[in-house]
């Protein structure tokens, strides 16, 4: 059984679960499948907008397709969750990764 068909199998498990949708969506980024992996991105991000290392990945990711603008308005809404959830290291890499875009 590969990792995906793994981590697909313990979500059927605990349904909902965010850190294996995000894992989840990392092994597809790995497969080469920047689609499946932006749907599990975004379902985590709907399902858990709390869930703050999705908007890191998902930003990046939109980056690699040359969505400049939607990785920035991406690592946005992510830096708005760290400084709600006082993350500060989180609020760092992705207070990085926003003003490298912008500047």
């Amino acid at each position: 059984m590969n990792r995906i068909e793994q981590l697909k199998q313990f979500l059927e498990e605990s349904p909902g679960d965010n850190f294996l949708v995000h894992a989840l969506a990392l092994e597809y980024i790995k497969a080469g499948d920047a689609q499946t992996a932006r749907a599990y991105f975004e379902q985590n991000l709907k399902s858990n907008p709390a869930y703050i290392p999705t908007y890191y990945h998902l930003g990046k990711l939109m980056e690699r397709a040359g969505q400049t603008e939607e990785a920035i308005r991406i690592y946005a809404l992510g830096m708005e969750q760290a400084r709600t959830a006082g993350d500060r290291h989180a609020l760092g890499e992705l207070t990085s990764v926003y003003e490298e875009l912008l500047y």
